[in-house]
């Protein structure tokens, strides 16, 4: 791990000299090539310098303006009359064939109104009710991981666990969760991720997901006593009950997407960030009780969600730069998070960082996301059995990650594990 850990110093290196060689007007972080090299970080660090609200005007998404320090981040996120969601939410402006509205990208009123239906899935009740669930499905997985011999956690361990945990909140067959896994993916992913061939091989795969749950819609409205998971409260919700078969299929996706990615990435770039940082994981065998921090911190160094997307409602200034109405802006969290002016040494992993909680993964305001504490709570819990199992736990070779400047994940990560 230490060779490894010497060529990324050395790629960054490179990274930065090739991000400071570019022209400031041509400079382009939307770039999938640079989170799936990982150098996207130098780009951010000399446009928190230089411009922190900076224009693009050519890229593959169009012209964009990019958000890049913290401050700036929370002003535009908390300001959603100023900065609207309609239209959609990532860097990808909606497709007018295939529109999938969700409430997400939705303002108040009807933003609140949809939002308020499905809450109570991640609210206090079924937190408590899901504490002894996870720990029992967390043990089940990590004890069925080979000992001394490689395996891919990222598929053994982090898609497995949030898959499961998927299913449970939408009371989704358990044979078929897999599904999920692959719908997620299908949802966030380009011609250029693999993933898919085309976007008309995206869409019908999209198409069948509504196909299924449609199925699945039907059961649950039509049962007298409505249940406690998702497709029931939407079939259910005076807000949500009568959606276009579109609508329905966003808001599942937004569902999907959000439950999977943020859990499933932290759980990987976690594990990642103690092997490349051995003196914290040492840190943290000394003292476990530092667990609930250092999710905190593994969710701010990692910062599964890369961007959010706001549409300028009216003419403003932000940064000293005017930004006209209909302007894209992209909050970016990925550089938010490792914003010097609020986080001491942000490029380090520190799991007993003092204001690690302050990280804006989550987001700001009345989009904030409403599933943190389900994806805190797994983190934290899976955190604390690996640790009654594992004396060791080694990453054996480099990452694979996602060519997505949206999704900041991972596809695999070699694993040895000893007890």
């Amino acid at each position: 791990m230490a060779e490894a850990i010497l060529q990324n110093i050395d790629k960054l290196e490179a990274a930065r000299t090739e991000a400071n060689s570019i022209p400031l007007a041509q400079l382009d972080p939307s770039q999938g090539e640079l989170f799936l090299e990982d150098v996207s970080y130098p780009y951010f660090e000399r446009l928190r310098a230089e411009a922190p609200v900076h224009f693009c005007p050519e890229s593959e998404f169009g012209p964009y303006w990019s958000v890049t320090r913290y401050e700036d981040i929370k002003y535009v996120d908390t300001n959603h009359e100023l900065f609207s969601s309609e239209g959609g939410i990532t860097l990808t402006d909606e497709d007018e064939e295939f529109p999938l509205p969700m409430f997400i990208a939705m303002d108040p009123p009807k933003h609140d109104q949809q939002r308020k239906v499905v809450s109570p899935v991640v609210g206090p009740r079924t937190l408590a009710a899901l504490e002894p669930i996870i720990p029992e499905r967390v043990c089940t997985i990590l004890d069925s991981l080979p000992v001394d011999e490689e395996f891919d956690w990222v598929d053994r361990v982090s898609i497995e666990l949030t898959t499961q945990m998927l299913a449970t909140l939408f009371d989704f067959p358990w044979e078929d969760r897999r599904k999920l896994t692959r719908w997620s993916d299908v949802a966030t992913a380009d011609e250029f991720s693999g993933i898919v061939e085309s976007e008309e091989a995206r869409r019908a795969e999209l198409l069948e997901c509504l196909e299924y749950f449609m199925g699945l819609w039907h059961e649950r409205a039509a049962a007298k006593e409505p249940g406690n998971d998702l497709i029931s409260m939407l079939a259910h919700g005076e807000a949500t009950a009568n959606m276009e078969p579109q609508e329905y299929l966003g808001n599942l996706i937004l569902l999907i997407v959000g439950g999977n990615d943020t859990t499933r990435n932290s759980l990987s770039g976690g594990l990642l960030a103690l092997n490349q940082f051995p003196e914290e994981m040492a840190k943290l065998r000394d003292n476990p009780e530092l667990i609930p921090n250092m999710v905190s911190e593994i969710i701010r160094w990692q910062t599964p969600l890369a961007h959010m997307r706001r549409i300028a409602t009216q003419d403003t200034e932000l940064g000293g730069q005017q930004i006209k109405k209909g302007d894209k802006v992209i909050m970016w969290y990925v550089s938010g998070n490792r914003d010097p002016e609020v986080f001491d040494e942000p490029d380090r992993f520190l799991i007993d960082r003092e204001n690690a909680r302050k990280h804006i993964a989550f987001g700001f305001g009345l989009h904030r996301c409403m599933g943190n504490r389900v994806a805190e709570m797994q983190i934290r819990i899976a955190w604390e059995e690996i640790l009654k199992r594992f004396s060791k736990i080694e990453v054996v070779g480099e990452p694979v990650r996602i060519r997505s400047s949206f999704v900041k994940g991972y596809a695999q990560l070699p694993v040895v594990v000893s007890r």
